[in-house]
């Protein structure tokens, strides 16, 4: 079930990896749609608002976890390339103890932090309380996080993206059915929705790891090897610590965004909530084939197959972009239809304020796709901190013109939609010239 990415037809190779990946996040999408879902026709839209508010503040914090493994999965994808297993076992062991630490003190922050932090996302007075209820059981879920994002990424290093799609498949299975028989059956209410998703979670992470430890004996650990074995903690902060940073500055920009569309009022958070769910379903899929594109990418430059990189980005660049047009076809023909999935036909103004934003930013999916790549791609070269400066550029021009924009009368809410595909576009140019000039270099050297 392990593939080498190195060998045999590139676009197979790439397609073949990324297919169960992004069928994997689909599925997960699918049941953050169905919280959603659930939440907004059978809690109420200010129950739909303080979910959309949680969950933007959920995703950066996940954001540092899933940027740590990320970041491992990396380092364990070169060395698999050059050969080097026992190389992998030992960065594995190491990374796993960081980051399982830092999700235990994420999970104890926000529990002791969260009424400050309701304050800075400037939550509404009338969803302070259901917000934070939401907050207890939700965050309870970050280790479980962290334990399906790390053996996830350790099994795609491996060239296996089969076996984390049924384990992220039976959790979602469960997350809609907990979801059904919380909310409607026991009635829990915003509750019921939060703890059906922590359940799903602790499924998916355990499920997970007791897999690879008893499918995949080398990478067992215990503490005699942690003591005897190498301890590579400089490589591994260095690459995780770069895409963590790359990740939780994305995330702080859309946080910083959040708080910005809260100050608009209900409808505008409720809106922003549904359409944000739309907006991860409907990019997701150039989002993960981005990343079995960087595991690509990483096997491939260790295993020193340069010729074989170009290739490869080449043909991810066409596939991502035709994936990106068809996508910004539809999302702009079905914005009314799409909104109905969350909200009641009678709720007209944040049906209205979603089209909006969905027809605006839907328009330039193609430029998310292009950023994703860009990403992968410095990951896989080892140069993630290109990837962080491309993120900063991106999130740091959205921010920077959402702020400048609302604030004029006559354009208000519509200068934070307009912001997004503004930043992805300044993003991919410099992006694109940094490739082309690491393209010029290489050829140098072999020139000289």
């Amino acid at each position: 079930m392990n593939h080498d990415l190195t060998k045999g037809n590139v676009t197979g190779a790439l397609l073949t990896f990324a297919g169960p990946m992004i069928l994997g996040n689909l599925l997960q999408q699918c049941y953050n749609i169905v919280d959603t879902w659930v939440v907004g026709r059978y809690v109420g839209a200010d129950a739909l608002a303080a979910v959309g508010s949680s969950y933007t503040l959920m995703t950066f914090l996940n954001s540092l976890l899933i940027g740590l493994c990320m970041g491992s999965g990396a380092v364990f994808s070169y060395y698999i390339g050059k050969g080097d297993r026992q190389k992998v076992r030992s960065c594995a062991q190491t990374s796993f103890a960081l980051i399982g630490i830092l999700a235990v003190v994420i999970s104890a922050a926000v529990q002791c932090f969260r009424q400050p932090i309701l304050w800075l996302l400037r939550t509404p007075p009338r969803l302070w309380q259901m917000t934070e209820e939401y907050l207890v059981v939700i965050f309870t879920g970050i280790v479980f996080i962290f334990l399906y994002n790390y053996f996830a990424f350790l099994l795609r290093a491996l060239g296996n993206s089969v076996v984390p799609l049924c384990f992220l498949g039976i959790a979602s299975v469960l997350n809609i059915v907990l979801d059904l028989y919380f909310v409607l059956g026991l009635d829990w209410g915003l509750q019921g929705a939060a703890w059906a998703t922590v359940i799903a979670q602790a499924v998916s992470g355990v499920g997970l790891g007791i897999y690879i430890w008893k499918r995949e004996p080398f990478f067992r650990f215990s503490l005699r090897s942690f003591v005897q074995g190498e301890k590579p903690v400089a490589e591994i902060c260095k690459y995780s610590g770069m895409t963590c940073m790359q990740q939780s500055v994305m995330n702080f920009g859309i946080l910083m965004v959040q708080s910005l569309v809260n100050s608009f009022g209900p409808a505008v958070m409720a809106a922003f909530a549904a359409t944000v769910k739309i907006d991860t379903f409907a990019y997701m899929p150039a989002q993960e084939f981005g990343n079995a594109y960087s595991i690509f990418i990483s096997q491939n430059h260790g295993a020193g197959k340069e010729e074989r990189v170009r290739e490869g980005t080449r043909k991810a660049i066409g596939v991502s972009a035709a994936f990106c047009g068809v996508i910004s076809v539809l999302v702009f023909v079905l914005a009314r239809y799409l909104m109905l999935i969350f909200v009641k036909a009678e709720d007209t103004q944040i049906i209205a304020i979603g089209m909006q934003y969905l027809r605006i930013e839907g328009t330039f999916y193609i430029g998310i796709g292009i950023l994703f790549l860009l990403y992968g791609y410095f990951r896989g070269i080892n140069r993630p901190g290109v990837s962080l400066v491309l993120t900063i550029i991106s999130l740091g021009t959205r921010v920077f013109l959402a702020y400048i924009l609302a604030a004029v009368p006559q354009i208000g809410v519509l200068g934070i939609w307009w912001a997004i595909p503004i930043g992805w576009a300044l993003a991919d140019v410099v992006g694109m010239g940094a490739m082309k000039l690491k393209k010029e270099i290489q050829e140098g050297k072999q020139n000289e």
